[in-house]
């Protein structure tokens, strides 16, 4: 492995510190007791006796100035200056080890523990005055420190590829990432807690099955040595939970990754996390109003307001949401009205709508399409687009009043789709039929056309109650509340190309 310079340099610094006694990587615990953004908070300038407090972090900057010098470290919170003597460090009789140790073998980016008292330096900035420094681990690459002239920052560590693929680095070195992150620990934690209080148990499905349901989708495909058999990577949760209800359970969901071995966008990306939901004797009237409450709940525990700014849209979250049914959007946004027509004509209205036409396409998938290209992007405002065509929805209960059409709805937020749910399904002989019209979509071609899952049906057929279900795209739903418009930047490790060798 060719080392630049700086690699180099730092490598024989470790050497020199071991060379001197010093381990730098040692194995003891660190007893810290603080941290920096609760040294600020609590800081009192009355206070009788200086705190006494031990801290470890990173440190990020150190300017030197004979024999006191000022660091900036950075832990978990935050960042604090530290002010280090070398009269307090080192002995008299050490002052040589003190000039080499600290200002040269320490490194911007080196881990170390700060033993000292706080107070506010004449400038004003709480600061902890170290009275013991010890090495706690040795960086040997150097950080790429963001610098500013004049208020403008270059050497900015901004590069997408280099961002996703080193998240360690970016999470250092670059403001407001990790804070993204702990964004998307509150909307989970707070997504959870409304479940929990709802009483709905929270359950945990296979991940590799043997038959991929509960979504049109493009399946990952793996063998099982021992049963030799083909198993899938799960592209939803729905059969499973299903069971579950059918097994009287009477709601259940889950927070888990599902994967569809399908494109790569600012939107997609192969490994995603969703929530879904299923509770008995509920319909899709219901769940519209269960998700809106939701949502702006989130939101508010998020962000602290149901507004949330993304690119150049302001989205609101305060319930009620407006409520859509799917072709009168499309007739609204085209002028096709697409109720009645036949397929050659649905296919025609399509062309003209420029979506690109193949025989496999079916006239749920025509629909699908159409309203993709003409009508999603839209929806800024959350909007609940509902009673989609049949041959769209093979696991949707079939609408109470308008034929042809199902009980389930698609929720657009900022121009794409974050939720979508059903009336479920529970007429085991009418979801045996749907499943036949996959397959023969399958046999025409459509790759993302549902297998036949017939031990779900046999499930049904021992009855399941009348109910409701959701599935939330919690990465989705992350982009909307931080204001990010890429779904790599809400995953800590998103799916990448392999690094070229060179």
């Amino acid at each position: 492995m060719e080392l630049s310079d700086q690699e180099q340099f730092r490598r024989e610094s470790l050497k020199e510190l071991r060379a001197m006694g010093i381990d730098p990587y040692p194995a003891a615990m660190y007893p810290t007791n603080a941290y920096a953004a609760g040294i600020k908070e609590s800081f009192r300038d009355d206070a009788e006796e200086p705190r006494q407090v031990c801290i470890a972090g990173r440190m990020m900057s150190r300017r030197v100035m004979g024999k006191a010098s000022f660091i900036e470290l950075m832990d978990s919170t935050g960042r604090i200056q530290v002010y280090v003597t070398r009269d307090d460090i080192c002995p008299d009789e050490d002052k040589e080890m003190y000039n080499k140790v600290f200002k040269k073998l320490l490194d911007i980016g080196d881990f170390i523990g700060i033993e000292g008292f706080v107070f506010r330096t004449q400038t004003g900035e709480i600061t902890v005055h170290a009275r013991k420094l010890t090495v706690l681990s040795k960086s040997l690459r150097p950080l790429p420190i963001v610098k500013y002239k004049d208020g403008v920052a270059y050497d900015k560590f901004d590069d997408p590829d280099l961002r996703y693929r080193q998240r360690y680095v970016d999470l250092v070195v670059n403001d407001g990432v990790k804070e993204t992150f702990l964004k998307r620990t509150k909307v989970i934690r707070t997504l959870r807690s409304v479940l929990d209080e709802a009483g709905y148990t929270e359950v945990e499905t296979p991940i590799l099955q043997p038959i991929p349901g509960g979504a049109s989708a493009r399946p990952f495909i793996t063998h099982h040595n021992t049963l030799d058999i083909d198993l899938y990577c799960r592209i939803a949760t729905e059969l499973y939970l299903k069971r579950l209800i059918v097994g009287g359970f009477e709601g259940v969901y889950e927070i888990g990754k599902n994967f569809r071995n399908e494109g790569m966008d600012r939107n997609h990306n192969p490994e995603f996390t969703c929530m879904e939901l299923y509770v008995a004797y509920k319909d899709y009237n219901w769940m519209m109003d269960f998700t809106e409450k939701l949502l702006e709940k989130i939101a508010l525990e998020t962000n602290g307001t149901t507004k949330v700014q993304i690119g150049g849209n302001e989205v609101d979250f305060k319930a009620p949401y407006r409520r859509m049914p799917i072709l009168e959007a499309i007739k609204e946004k085209t002028g096709f009205d697409l109720e009645g027509m036949s397929e050659d004509e649905m296919r025609e209205a399509a062309r003209k709508c420029g979506v690109e036409v193949t025989p496999s396409m079916g006239r749920g998938k025509l629909i699908d399409e159409i309203f993709g290209e003409t009508c999603e992007g839209t929806f800024i405002q959350p909007t609940f687009i509902t009673d989609y065509p049949v041959e769209m929805s093979p696991l949707t209960k079939m609408h109470r009043s308008k034929p042809g059409l199902t009980e389930r709805f698609e929720l657009m937020v900022n121009g794409k789709e974050l939720a979508n749910a059903y009336s479920e399904l529970n007429d085991p002989v009418d979801q045996y039929e749907r499943f036949q019209d996959q397959l023969r979509l399958s046999q025409k071609g459509d790759d993302e056309a549902m297998f036949i899952d017939r031990d779900f049906v046999r499930a049904l057929e021992y009855g399941m109650p009348p109910t409701s279900g959701i599935g939330i795209g919690i990465d989705r739903l992350v982009m909307l509340m931080t204001g990010q418009q890429a779904i790599q930047e809400v995953l800590f490790f998103p799916q990448m190309k392999p690094e070229s060798k060179d």
